[in-house]
């Protein structure tokens, strides 16, 4: 079991260091660290302009979110794998060669998991805070208690994606049903009690008032569902021959009107075939975004309701922009060199697809803005998330060109993504900040997103070989 586990490390491992290089995903931690250490010194001047409670509560549900996006990962590994490695396969799906049970090797996962990530995210961020904290004079308890919330809080995040991951290949009814009763049980104490339920997140509870009754809730919090998900937990593939009907002619005759739009085409029946468009819009948009204006919501206090909504819309811009990823995760590039296609052909697919996934942010913001009384701000908020989400697209396809998923650990693009994002999102707050209609002035975003885009395609028209 040992031996096991120590090789699910290993492989953890290998896996990201073949990916995104084993000098730049080492160094990751070693950022995380940095950033903390210096955030130690802009405290002060942070609580000048945004509340310390706020700023905790944001940062714990980015924990949060991280556990999601882990635990959603994980899973998905496999076929990430395949996809990318050939017939490659994670010790976590070999519950048929190993002489172990499918839930004794699960249990083993998750717990290499919460220790590998742990490390990786959490425990850096820990010791900058603690490393800074020496020189600035705050108490010790804060980076203490802090490693520790932040924990609980990823790993709620993680074994909650396991249980909705796990409920989702068993039933996607059930899941269906699981989330409207959940939403239901959630809006009901929010009517009832007039507060908002993120206010009941037991690690934000113990950062302010550390109680052993609000640990132990806490990690209740995140073992049922994990008990639950072992219990639902199953490695085998449904057997069976599933029937498509050949949509490949139609489709690309109605997307005529659209640039490259038999790839395009492609990418969407692969989505749809795959049922991957329901699961990362459940897993990839909708929960995070959910769980996000939970607990901005609890801003409320501090930013006026309109503001709010035009922080949120810029937010949902950044999260519909990781539709990118999407439609590049699972595609195999190298067998479009032996197409008669350049890169720009398949770089503008992507982008068409991308376009027609952006009725799903549409929508979303639509009823967020209706359902919170702001409907006469509809036209700015839609502006600006499509404006954001298509100003990200640009920046990921000319730092990472058709391989998005480089950025999440490869510090110089990174850095670059973050400096790009950082300057145009705040020039956008600040006007929205002055007057709700300057969102409009988001549409300038589309000027650089152009150029950005032209930059990526040439830059990937320059090499030899598209993709991995």
């Amino acid at each position: 079991m040992a031996g096991l586990f120590l090789n699910m490390m290993k492989e953890e491992w290998r896996v990201h260091s073949t990916m995104f290089g084993s000098l730049n995903f080492a160094l990751f931690p070693v950022m995380i660290c940095a950033i903390a250490f210096m955030g130690t010194f802009l405290l002060p001047l942070i609580q000048e302009s945004f509340p310390t409670g706020d700023l905790v509560i944001l940062i714990h549900a980015q924990y949060l979110m991280l556990g999601l996006m882990v635990g959603a990962f994980g899973l998905m590994g496999n076929e990430v794998m395949n996809r990318r490695f050939g017939q490659a396969s994670l010790l976590a799906f070999s519950a048929r060669t190993l002489p172990l049970s499918p839930k004794r090797i699960f249990t083993i996962f998750v717990i290499k998991d919460l220790l590998y990530y742990f490390i990786l995210w959490i425990l850096p961020l820990g010791a900058g805070f603690f490393l800074g904290s020496l020189l600035t004079g705050i108490p010790v308890y804060y980076p203490a208690i802090i490693l520790l919330t932040l924990a609980l809080s990823f790993m709620t995040g993680m074994s909650g994606v396991f249980f909705l991951s796990t409920l989702h290949g068993r039933s996607v009814r059930a899941l269906f049903l699981f989330l409207v009763i959940t939403g239901i049980i959630f809006l009901g104490w929010f009517i009832l009690t007039g507060s908002n339920p993120a206010l009941l997140f037991p690690p934000v509870i113990l950062f302010y008032s550390f109680s052993w009754d609000i640990l132990l809730t806490g990690i209740v919090l995140f073992l049922v569902p994990f008990i639950l998900a072992l219990l639902l937990f199953s490695p085998d593939v449904q057997t069976g021959t599933k029937t498509f009907k050949n949509r490949m002619k139609s489709l690309t005759r109605r997307l005529s009107f659209l640039p490259g739009p038999s790839l395009a085409a492609k990418d969407i029946i692969d989505l749809w075939r795959s049922g991957s468009i329901l699961g990362q819009t459940i897993f990839s948009f909708f929960v995070p975004l959910v769980i996000i204006w939970f607990f901005l919501s609890l801003l409320d206090g501090y930013l006026l309701k309109i503001h709010l909504l035009l922080t949120f819309a810029i937010i949902t811009g950044i999260v519909a922009s990781t539709m990118y990823t999407w439609l590049c995760m699972f595609d195999l590039f190298s067998i479009y060199a032996l197409l008669p296609l350049h890169v720009r052909d398949v770089i503008t697919s992507k982008i068409t697809s991308f376009t027609l996934l952006q009725v799903i942010p549409i929508v979303f913001m639509g009823v967020i803005t209706l359902l919170s009384g702001q409907g006469e701000f509809l036209l700015p908020v839609l502006v600006l998330t499509l404006s954001v989400s298509y100003y990200v697209l640009a920046v990921s396809i000319w730092l990472t060109g058709l391989s998005p998923s480089v950025l999440v650990y490869d510090v110089r693009v990174m850095v670059q993504y973050f400096l790009l994002i950082g300057i145009a999102l705040s020039i956008c707050g600040s006007l929205t900040s002055i007057n709700p209609w300057f969102g409009l002035a988001g549409v300038g975003l589309f000027i650089p997103a152009f150029v950005l885009v032209r930059l990526g395609v040439m830059k990937g028209d320059r090499e030899e070989v598209v993709g991995d």
